[in-house]
């Protein structure tokens, strides 16, 4: 639940009443009972600043329980496995295992000029093996 500074309110007011009474019960004098009155108003809007910008724990908690976590992918294997789409799989399983592992790298954030280090291609080979796969798969993409 959010914070509800209405009813949050109404609840002090009802506390520092009943607290007002037991002070004025007790003889204390007037003076004393306002400077409490307007400290523990001031605690009162502190912990109402707090709680206002506070994200429910329960809401925090369901929402990153909600979204799920992608799966690391290390090798062409895993990259094969993690595809749900038969006629892509098809597709990936027709290309060589040389432009499937330069995709995987690509996917993992390596730069052209990386994989090209990696793997002894040249750099314009990599872009080459990358345009021809993005020709093969056009029909996939949604």
């Amino acid at each position: 639940m959010s914070y509800n500074h209405g009813k949050e309110e109404r609840r002090w007011k009802r506390w520092k009443l009943a607290e007002e009474k037991v002070l004025r019960a007790c003889s204390m004098d007037e003076n004393t009972i306002e400077q409490l009155r307007l400290w523990d108003r001031a605690m009162f809007n502190s912990d109402r600043r707090f709680y206002e910008k506070l994200q429910d724990t329960g809401t925090y908690l369901d929402s990153v329980a909600g979204s799920e976590a992608p799966t690391e992918i290390y090798t062409v294997e895993d990259l094969l496995n993690d595809i749900e789409n038969a006629e892509l799989l098809k597709a990936l399983l027709m290309v060589d295992k040389l432009t499937l592992q330069i995709t995987l790298l690509k996917m993992n954030g390596y730069s052209a000029n990386e994989i090209a280090i990696l793997i002894h291609l040249s750099t314009d080979a990599i872009y080459k093996r990358i345009a021809v796969l993005k020709k093969k798969l056009k029909k996939f993409q949604g």
